[in-house]
């Protein structure tokens, strides 16, 4: 498991910056990341959808990593398989359609972590990870961003210098074994910036303004941050806060 990933591309109307850092705490300690980003692009041309999944693991739990990577995976191989409805159905705005299909495939990868727990003798709150994906079409005539998940993360959007929590930061209530499913499709306008991140960037951007503050001033420029600019805004550092970051961001032309 490296340190440090990161990605970013160019996709249609979008800028894409990703990065997944390991936190301090786990670095002190000589313990690998527990996070986990994966990218992927499925189809050609404007037909195409590219995925980012990313996944966040407890500090304390002792297969948080592979939970995370069997958890993204999973979710990655489901979106694959299902690329060309997922695609139809973002294009024609069939939010209800799309909500089900992903709260279903969000399931059965956590369905997979309790069995996978279940074979290795791990407590299910052992062999877990809180779980976020977003969808974004190729196609530049498309400016739909559909963001799914469960558990800890966040999803933030940058419009005209001010940030909103598109999750308001508590989870509703749900009675079954997953974490509570989360839904968001949103039209993205021009300028803006969506912030997909796990529960340790999350975290301290819901509880200290200074974080958002910071971030809304390095990213006011018309042009994106590159890939290094990019991996040193994930890494501010906060007092008490030092747990893995893994977040994406989407700018929008």
């Amino acid at each position: 498991m490296p340190d440090t990933v990161l990605e970013g591309g160019r996709h249609g109307r979008y800028t894409l910056r990703a990065a997944s850092v390991r936190g301090d705490s786990a670095r002190y300690r000589g313990e690998v990341r527990r996070d986990f980003l994966l990218t992927a692009r499925f189809g050609g041309g404007d037909d195409g959808l590219v995925l980012v999944a990313l996944a966040g693991g407890g500090r304390a739990a002792p297969g948080a990593a592979e939970a995370a990577a069997e958890l993204c995976r999973t979710v990655a191989a489901a979106v694959g398989r299902s690329q060309a409805r997922l695609a139809e159905d973002i294009r024609a705005g069939r939010r209800d359609a799309l909500r089900s299909g992903l709260q279903r495939l969000t399931d059965r990868g956590y369905g997979r972590l309790r069995a996978r727990a279940a074979e290795l003798g791990l407590a299910e709150a052992e062999y877990t990870a809180g779980l976020r994906g977003l969808l974004l079409p190729v196609d530049p005539e498309c400016p739909t961003r559909v963001c799914f998940g469960a558990g800890a993360g966040g999803l933030f959007r940058l419009r005209a210098g001010q940030w909103q929590d598109l999750e308001d930061g508590t989870p509703p209530p749900r009675d079954t074994p997953d974490p509570a499913f989360r839904f968001r499709a949103s039209v993205a306008r021009t300028g803006d910036t969506l912030l997909l991140c796990s529960g340790g960037l999350a975290v301290p951007m819901r509880e200290e303004p200074a974080l958002p503050a910071e971030l809304a001033a390095r990213w006011a420029e018309a042009e994106p941050p590159g890939l290094p600019a990019f991996l040193a805004d994930t890494q501010l550092r906060l007092k008490g806060y030092a747990d893995d970051r893994t977040a994406a961001a989407v700018w929008e032309a």
